[in-house]
């Protein structure tokens, strides 16, 4: 935009001009009319006749603003309106007055009229007050003076992007706002404070809060995370070191207001958290707001409030973020809270996550320097603990060589934790080594460059007080990150805070990722990877850790390929350590209730509810899949990989999955197969194998038929071997239609090139399997153990005499007809026909079943003994009899069995001569009485339910009943006195007999 200021009136404290905007394209020249006033080098009031509603000043409020900076002599300057009128004489005043009504008249005239009346009124208020406002003339020095602020237009826009619900980048919307309070803060604009007090008031009345708390639903996590940034922007706020007491105590008055109501968002998103009030510094600690510690649920505030009691006043604090100099080099005081360490560098013991929270105060409100300075006296505090803790868990050790302590000291989690302590000090260490840093131009009294080891943006610069030789703030921020993520901590209540533990611990990952490692921070890396591993309960990587402690997977992964390159034993120590997953064992230890601090006394005895379970597990296989790929050509290091997985892993699905992995990284195309790994693939198939045997598993045939892909590219020994211990591995169907089937095949043979008596010994091993299936699950084996064992007689015969023996009991029509066919195709009708007739015995076909899927193997049967002769065809008639009610299958069966001689195709394809079966006698007389007793049956049952939109219908049936009476020799006589008893019985359906009548007569 091209602004144009014209007619630049300086008054006092005010400031008046014209902005003319350009005509682009289609829109005309806009004049627009702008005045400011200002007070202190504040702008404290802005109006602009553009009409643009926003948060922040419109362009033209702008562009007069820069003008006046730019070029102040080209703006006159006028004194106060005031002094100027003092100027004038009777005439001079009523001239400038009429003037100012005469230019003005539609927009003045009622107000001077007003004001007119009331100064000639003697009793009139205006006439009480002394002297008359000049708005030229700016404030006393007494008045508050702040940047101008839109506080309408603040609740208006919050609204707005709250109401659409994270739609249309609202979300987005919102968080630079929250940045823009921070940015208000760090240039110590009072109007940060007033800014937040107007966001949160519109979050407060978001209506959606008491719709899901009726509902019983949880927010978005996006929206969580906006309710999270607010709190924590009142931490920063409460903790100003440099607001006034009146101040706190309203902020304190609002946040209360706010904490009180019901819909209030509770700090971890779903449960109220039972844990006591470890908000408050240990120094002052006895002054502890108790209001918030009693509630049973704490909020997004509860923190903020709490923070209300801290003070910046305590000596040993305030000498700490003064001065680069503050060191005590005769103190030999050792205690746990001893002021400064055994090098004379100050301490600062507090509750971590508060201490932090100064830290994030100092930096939000332009106090980069101070926040350092607390930084480093915290993560020196913090190292000196843990040297404390792992000293003390050594003399545990030895004093109870045999008791296991899983205490855990920390109750809160520092990652994942609300206040986010961990990432705090990261972020100010790393912002003191980024080379192009700003805000921390002329610090050179308090940095020196070490060296040029750099890392994207960083370097290592060190300080010249407080860190051991070699150390710097890179360095540090890299230790204090590594302490965290490896601090052992109980695992939170509730999905929000759960996920935010896994969702802070990836951030912080992902941070440390971006910054190259160089031989000093290896050195630290090894450091702290050790003390991990010794550390016992303070550590999550300790040798025994409680049941619930947050799993170190992912920390792990990444410890792992850090170091892996440098030390690749410690790398495996630390990556084998983190492979459990106590939660899921039933024997994880419970804890030492002998010990202080124990989480069981804070946590009662519960099944955990860890929604995040299947992320966790996600991860662990994560890690083992990494070390899998590490370790290729590395027999030990594979095999204790494999004893891990196997211990640690309990999800079938993950275990298939590394299963998959190590088929992969073991047969890359670039080189030979692994052999080596190629076992611990089969192995861990195998494991999936004996896990999802009994259990359902939509993945089992996927499963399968890898684990045989698996086998074969280990050799033809691990085929025949999955072979041998077929029934702890796959159900009997399994193993024959798939395991032996797949080994059976060519490709298979020509995959292995097998020599003759291999494939034999194969084929053995895969009948033998067959029949031992086939003994175990004849209905869904019987087939495929006769199809294995077609090339060997005995093999053969034994599973034929399988399914007779389970004919009778054991299996359905379906199956015997289905193994009848097959017999028959390859070559065996007789023994086709006998298992047709048991097939037979099994069936039952009801009048109006004439659709029945069985329907063609019945007539098959029938085809089948027709073929083999009239004896077949007299022993199988019955069995349909009794079997089949269905009229028109009968009736079908009954006109195939009259077109041909039976037998006339026999055995061989020899043609048998013989006169066609008579209707009149056995088997074909009964086969035409059953179908015509079918028929009457079946019409009888049609008629009960009958509609007209049936009856055509019912009338061709009856036709097709007619054409079978006519083939019995009474067939004429009996078929009319049938339609005779159907106009007798159902002479109330009129319509329906007379269409009988019609086409019967």
């Amino acid at each position: 935009m091209r602004d144009k200021t014209s007619w630049r009136w300086e008054g006092g404290f005010h400031l008046s001009g014209t902005v003319t905007e350009p005509a682009i394209q289609s829109e005309p020249e806009t004049v627009c009319n702008v005045a400011i006033s200002f007070d202190r080098c504040k702008i404290t009031s802005v109006t602009c006749s553009c009409g643009n509603k926003d948060i922040f000043y419109c362009a033209h409020v702008v562009a007069l603003s820069l003008y006046r900076i730019r070029k102040p002599d080209q703006v006159k300057l006028h004194l106060p309106i005031s002094e100027t009128l003092f100027q004038m004489n009777r005439d001079q005043l009523q001239k400038f007055v009429q003037y100012l009504i005469t230019v003005h008249h539609t927009e003045v005239l009622p107000t001077a009229q007003k004001l007119a009346d009331e100064i000639l009124s003697q009793n009139s208020e205006i006439n009480q007050v002394h002297g008359a406002p000049d708005p030229t003339a700016g404030a006393s020095i007494d008045d508050e003076n702040c940047w101008h602020l839109d506080e309408e237009q603040v609740q208006e826009q919050v609204k707005l992007f709250l109401s659409q619900g994270g739609y249309h980048g609202s979300g987005k919307q919102l968080n630079l706002l929250f940045a823009k309070v921070r940015e208000m803060l760090k240039m110590r604009d009072s109007n940060g404070a007033r800014m937040l007090t107007l966001i949160t008031e519109q979050f407060m009345a978001d209506p959606r809060l008491s719709l899901w708390r009726q509902q019983g639903t949880a927010m978005t996590d996006k929206y969580r995370q906006l309710w999270d940034e607010l709190g924590a922007l009142w931490m920063c706020i409460v903790l100003n070191p440099h607001c006034k007491l009146e101040q706190k105590t309203s902020w304190l008055k609002q946040l209360k207001k706010w904490n009180s109501v019901d819909v209030c968002p509770w700090e971890d998103g779903n449960h109220g958290s039972e844990l006591p009030n470890l908000t408050n510094a240990l120094p002052q600690g006895a002054n502890a707001n108790q209001d918030s510690s009693n509630r049973p649920h704490r909020t997004v505030f509860t923190r903020a409030i709490e923070a209300c009691d801290l003070h910046w006043q305590d000596s040993h604090l305030q000498h700490i973020i003064s001065s680069d100099l503050y060191t005590n080099y005769c103190y030999h005081d050792d205690t746990e809270n001893s002021l400064f360490d055994s090098h004379g560098w100050p301490l600062w013991h507090e509750h971590v996550p508060t201490a932090c929270a100064r830290v994030d105060a100092l930096r939000s409100h332009g106090y980069p320097r101070e926040a350092l300075r607390l930084a480093i006296a915290i993560v020196n505090t913090l190292r000196r603990q843990q040297q404390k803790q792992l000293e003390m868990f050594r003399t545990q050790k030895k004093e109870l060589p045999h008791k296991s302590i899983t205490s855990i000291t920390n109750l809160e989690g520092w990652v994942g934790h609300p206040l986010d302590p961990v990432g705090t000090l990261f972020s100010s260490l790393m912002e003191a080594c980024r080379i192009d840093d700003e805000s921390f131009a002329g610090f050179s009294d308090f940095t020196e460059n070490m060296g040029q080891f750099k890392s994207l943006e960083y370097q290592h610069l060190s300080a010249h007080k407080f860190l051991e030789e070699g150390e710097s703030y890179l360095t540090l921020a890299v230790e204090v990150a590594l302490v965290g993520l490896g601090q052992q901590r109980i695992m939170p209540d509730g999905l929000y805070t759960q996920e935010k533990v896994c969702r802070n611990e990836e951030q912080l990952i992902s941070k440390l990722q971006e910054i190259e490692l160089d031989d000093t921070l290896v050195k630290i890396f090894r450091k702290q990877a050790v003390f991990l591993l010794e550390a016992g309960p303070y550590s999550g990587l300790g040798e025994i850790i409680h049941r619930e402690s947050v799993p170190m997977h992912t920390f792990a992964k990444y410890l792992f390929t850090s170091l892996l390159p440098h030390d690749a034993e410690l790398a495996y120590k630390i990556a084998l350590r983190a492979m459990r997953l106590l939660v899921l064992e039933s024997t994880a230890p419970t804890g030492d209730l002998t010990r202080p601090h124990h989480i069981a006394s804070v946590v009662p005895n519960r099944y955990p509810r860890w929604f995040t379970l299947s992320h966790i597990e996600s991860q662990q296989c994560e890690l083992a899949s990494t070390m899998l790929t590490a370790a290729k050509g590395d027999v030990r290091r594979l095999e204790t990989v494999l004893e891990s997985i196997q211990k640690n892993i309990h999800s079938s699905s993950h275990i298939f999955k590394l299963a998959q992995d190590a088929f992969k990284i073991a047969t890359l195309m670039d080189s030979l197969p692994d052999i080596t790994l190629l076992k611990v693939s089969l192995e861990l198939g195998l494991q999936v194998m004996r896990m999802t045997l009994s259990t359902l598993n939509w993945r089992r045939r996927e499963m399968v038929r890898w684990l045989v892909t698996c086998a074969t590219e280990v050799g033809v020994y691990a085929l025949d071997s999955i072979m041998q211990s077929w029934f702890t591995l796959f159900t009997p169907t399994e193993a024959t239609s798939i395991v032996a089937t797949t080994v059976m095949s060519n490709s298979t043979i020509v995959r292995l090139h097998l020599d003759c008596h291999q494939q034999e010994k194969l084929a053995s091993s895969a009948r033998t399997l067959a029949l031992q299936c086939a003994m175990k699950d004849p209905q869904n084996c019987a087939l495929s153990a006769l199809t294995l064992c077609e090339k060997d007689h005995i093999a053969f015969e034994t599973a034929y005499q399988i399914v007779l023996d389970a004919a009778t009991t054991g299996m359905s029509y379906t199956q015997l007809f289905t193994i009848a066919r097959y017999m028959e195709h390859r070559g065996y009708p007789m023994r086709a026909y006998k298992l047709a007739t048991l097939a037979m015995t099994h069936l039952n076909l009801s009048y109006n079943q004439d659709t029945h899927p069985a329907i063609n193997d019945v007539l098959w049967a029938c085809a089948l003994s027709h073929s083999l002769g009239k004896n077949e065809l007299a022993a199988i008639i019955p069995l349909v009899v009794k079997s089949v009610k269905c009229a028109t299958v009968l009736s079908d069966i009954l006109r195939r069995c009259t077109l041909t001689t039976p037998g006339m195709v026999g055995l061989h394809g020899r043609r048998n001569s013989g006169k066609l079966m008579s209707l009149d006698k056995a088997p074909l007389r009964q086969l035409l009485d059953a179908t015509i007793g079918a028929y009457i049956n079946t019409t009888h049952s049609r008629l009960t339910h009958i509609s007209p939109r049936h009856y055509s219908e019912f009338i061709e049936f009856l036709s097709k009943a007619r054409e079978t009476f006519l083939m019995a020799h009474d067939g004429h006589i009996q078929f009319t006195q049938f339609i005779d008893n159907l106009k007798q019985i159902y002479k109330g359906k009129k319509k329906l007999m007379m269409l009988v009548r019609e086409r019967f007569g």
